[in-house]
């Protein structure tokens, strides 16, 4: 019986290896240099790397670290919540009573700035063709989202990085130190930090390349300085450190049961309806409905870099992958985004043979 039983387990290993090959090799085909991915499937983990010859230089270290951009909202979100639960603040506070002096709507709460409802203008736009290594202050940040108030939900990173500034209003420390202390740490994410004012990664770092213009050539641009990011996209991590942040994440090793199913109300992300129909979004993370019913996720870019993931309910099964070029072809970009998530989907939705 033990060897039927191992058997039959080396066999969906080795299928769930295969499918996550075939989509690392499809992105490489689509134009990425080259794409990295890790799969837990009830205590067990696969991974795969594939690379596309570029300048000679272009490989996938086995565990390589990478900027996770928008992903960082998760981990913000978690150190937000973990604050309301010791009491520290209250998701209904007004965002200006703990960061006066900014302007800010005193009718946007914390947990407006959480789900995307604050109406506050994206800063990332006024930010493009700026220089990659000049460091950029939280506050000046905010001061660069200007514009009409949005209705309704719209995704927004100076929502996060208010909510990294609350952090530090109330705790004294940074949001980045919250995230090490209460998250990185007891969970052992050795790869998962914020540089600050460094711009460059390890050396085991993939090279990250974006297209400016269809048919132009890469560019590569790994180095950049993360303060433009701050808690809305600032984490560097690695698959596997993301793996084991969102798994833990849905067993309730950050957030006890009444506040994960606070981060779980969601409404719906209506800007975001053509990447499928009836998407929500939580307090820091997207419900993603698929056939099984639905998973948990937080995508992220940064220059040259993109990433896609997805967890289960009970934290039993997660997907987790990177690529590392931005082309300038929105439809390419959108194929490239398209067969991240169908790996995802088709993943989570296989029956559970293996628990």
């Amino acid at each position: 019986m033990r060897e039927t039983i191992a058997v039959t387990e080396r066999h969906e290993l080795d299928e769930l290896r295969a499918m996550l090959r075939d989509a690392l090799d499809d992105l490489c085909r689509l134009g990425a240099t080259g794409a990295q991915g890790q799969v837990h499937d009830a205590g067990r983990d696969v991974s795969a790397r594939a690379w596309a010859s570029y300048d000679g230089t272009s490989f996938m270290p086995a565990a390589g670290r990478f900027r996770i951009g928008c992903a960082t909202a998760a981990f913000t979100a978690v150190v937000v919540l973990r604050l309301a639960a010791e009491g520290r603040l209250s998701l209904d506070d007004a965002v200006a009573a703990h960061l006066p002096g900014l302007g800010l709507d005193a009718a946007t709460t914390v947990r407006d700035l959480l789900r995307h409802t604050s109406g506050r203008p994206d800063y990332l736009g006024a930010l493009a063709g700026g220089p990659r290594f000049a460091h950029r202050d939280p506050e000046e940040l905010v001061a660069l989202s200007r514009g009409p108030r949005t209705e309704g939900w719209s995704y927004s990173n100076t929502n996060y990085v208010l909510a990294g500034l609350v952090v530090r209003a109330v705790t004294g420390r940074s949001w980045a130190e919250q995230v090490r202390n209460h998250i990185a740490r007891p969970l052992g994410l050795r790869d998962t930090y914020y540089p600050y004012d460094h711009p460059s990664l390890p050396r085991s770092c993939a090279r990250a390349y974006q297209q400016q213009w269809p048919g132009g050539p890469l560019v590569d641009v790994t180095e950049l300085n993360p303060t433009a990011l701050d808690a809305a996209g600032g984490l560097v991590s690695s698959t596997a450190d993301l793996t084991r942040f969102w798994c833990a994440l849905r067993r309730g090793e950050l957030l006890g049961p009444d506040w994960l199913a606070e981060m779980d109300r969601v409404v719906p992300a209506q800007t975001y309806q053509q990447v499928r129909p009836g998407l929500g979004f939580g307090l820091g993370v997207f419900r993603v409905p698929s056939r099984s019913g639905g998973f948990w996720a937080h995508p992220g870019a940064a220059p040259g870099t993109a990433s896609c993931n997805g967890v289960n309910d009970d934290g039993s099964r997660c997907v987790v992958l990177y690529r590392t070029t931005t082309p300038a072809d929105p439809g390419l970009r959108a194929a490239m985004d398209a067969r991240a998530l169908r790996l995802v989907e088709d993943v989570l939705d296989r029956p559970a043979a293996l628990d």
